[in-house]
């Protein structure tokens, strides 16, 4: 099933991925997912009809032998260096969409780091303000 990804596609499958991998997905992420792409010029021209297929697609990759491995290295292989931050910054969205970062979504944010190559203090810079975005 491995095949390669466009950039959007790639955007997609990280906050799907951070959305699923505490294995339930949450309606205030799905609605985040929704208005990022809508919302973002990284997601400029993409068809919004086409998120659910693209989640299905990227459930598929995550249920295969290595799932996990083998879809973050899709992502990677999708996206210039200059997109991995925003990558990452779109995962800390979604995680922090229900106000709750939960031992997986955590790890899954450490794994995105590791495979991107990004700096502590980039991830720390990123997630402070997703921490004043969703603060009541």
């Amino acid at each position: 099933m491995s095949s390669s990804l466009s950039q959007q596609e790639a955007l997609v499958y990280v906050m799907v991925m951070m959305s699923a991998v505490d294995r339930h997905m949450t309606d205030d992420e799905f609605a985040r997912i929704g208005t990022l792409v809508r919302f973002l010029p990284s997601f400029e021209g993409f068809d919004e009809n086409r998120l659910i297929q693209i989640g299905r697609d990227c459930a598929a990759e995550l249920a295969a032998p290595e799932g996990l491995d083998v879809t973050l290295e899709l992502v990677r292989e999708a996206l210039p260096q200059r997109l991995h931050d925003t990558a990452y910054a779109l995962a800390v969205e979604i995680a922090a969409a229900d106000q709750r970062i939960r031992n997986e979504e955590i790890r899954l944010l450490q794994l995105l780091r590791d495979r991107f190559g990004l700096d502590k203090l980039t991830c720390a810079a990123i997630e402070r303000g997703a921490i004043a975005r969703f603060r009541k």
